[in-house]
């Protein structure tokens, strides 16, 4: 499983670990990941995520996964969520 979000495609990145004595070593700083379950009050089903706490929080911002989902561009989403993203979008077509 990869650590990336799947709502704004955050993932990891590398820097230096620097001691007191000003050595630097090479670490990696992981995203804050954590699995959520978001509720689509469009399509009212739940969807299972694994999110990080900075797009939980600016879901909650943004009123919800169906907002959310609407402002975010399509090359940050993963598979899953692009897929939640086009079945919102349709179900508000056809509504």
């Amino acid at each position: 499983m990869s650590r990336v979000c799947e709502l704004s495609g955050k993932g990891p990145m590398s820097g230096h670990k620097v001691s007191h004595a000003n050595n630097k070593s090479k670490r990696r700083f992981l995203p804050n990941l954590n699995e959520v379950t978001l509720i689509s009050d469009v399509l009212g089903q739940s969807f299972k995520l694994r999110i990080s706490a900075a797009a939980l929080r600016t879901v909650d911002h943004r009123g919800g996964l169906d907002a959310f989902l609407a402002k975010s561009k399509d090359d940050e989403l993963s598979a899953d969520a692009l897929r939640i993203k086009k079945d919102i979008a349709k179900a508000q077509a056809t509504a």
